[in-house]
């Protein structure tokens, strides 16, 4: 009698895991930061002083480019602490899993000021740190980096990427965003994000054209924030409503990576032979 309702509640966990997932923990060098796992008791974890990450409720996706907890997740509740890291340094992003194959993959940050704890995200400037989408092949065959960082021995799913060592020092929101586009015009949005306090002696700083808020970076049909200061991206994004497995995208190879372009301070985008 017993055996049907505990196959349901295994089918409903194998589903979960299956369908999502999300970023656990960091790491700079040897040091591990514990982030916010949403199967705990919040209460055991918020405010807690090891707790760097903005709580994030659910491993499931934000459908919607009004969302306000695309910045940032929901509820993105601030941190009391900070991940210490030197400018240079990699900053990795450590997932138990991940299982969506197709999509790109991006790492922002933005200056918080005297605090991040106090700071609005939808209000704050992010600049793009790091892209990586389809790697080489086709849209509908080819390897994507979200299917390439995924590992299948058991292991994590690690996500390192070095901080500009030209950033000049201070407090940062850094953001990672995972948008999966395996459902047709469906598009799926993962972002998590952690308070970062950057240390160095760079001076470098992006500038205006870099930026972007969520919500407000993406817009539907593809036309963003630079619509008027740069018309050829708003007309190059193709990237977020698209059914990639339509008859017209099977012979397609290119991909377009949706919002401002990597700051071109320094050399960090992700090659397949680097």
């Amino acid at each position: 009698m017993s055996f049907l309702p505990s196959l349901i509640s295994l089918l409903l966990f194998v589903n979960r895991v299956i369908a999502h997932g999300g970023l656990a923990n960091y790491t700079v060098g040897e040091t591990w930061y514990r982030g916010y796992d949403p199967d705990q008791p919040r209460e055991s974890q918020e405010g807690q002083p090891w707790m760097t990450q903005r709580i994030w409720a659910s491993i499931d996706p934000i459908f919607f480019i009004n969302d306000t907890g695309l910045a940032c997740n929901t509820p993105g509740t601030a941190p009391p602490s900070y991940i210490p890291i030197v400018a240079g340094e990699n900053l990795t992003a450590v997932y138990w899993w991940w299982l969506h194959p197709v999509g790109p993959m991006s790492v922002w940050l933005a200056e918080c000021g005297e605090s991040c704890a106090d700071v609005d995200v939808n209000k704050l400037d992010f600049f793009k740190i790091w892209e990586a989408g389809l790697l080489e092949g086709g849209l509908q065959g080819g390897l994507w980096y979200q299917s390439k960082f995924q590992n299948w021995d058991g292991s994590p799913d690690l996500w390192p990427v070095t901080i500009p060592a030209t950033l000049k020092p201070g407090l940062y929101v850094v953001r990672h965003e995972i948008l999966s586009i395996h459902v047709a015009k469906r598009p799926q949005f993962y972002p998590e994000c952690a308070h970062l306090n950057i240390s160095g002696t760079g001076t470098a700083f992006p500038a205006e054209r870099y930026m972007a808020r969520f919500p407000g970076a993406y817009a539907e049909g593809g036309l963003g924030k630079w619509d008027i200061s740069d018309i050829n991206w708003a007309r190059a994004d193709p990237s977020i409503f698209i059914d990639i497995y339509a008859d017209n995208m099977k012979d397609v190879t290119n991909y377009t990576i949706s919002g401002p372009p990597v700051w071109d301070g320094f050399a960090n985008k992700y090659c397949l032979d680097c």
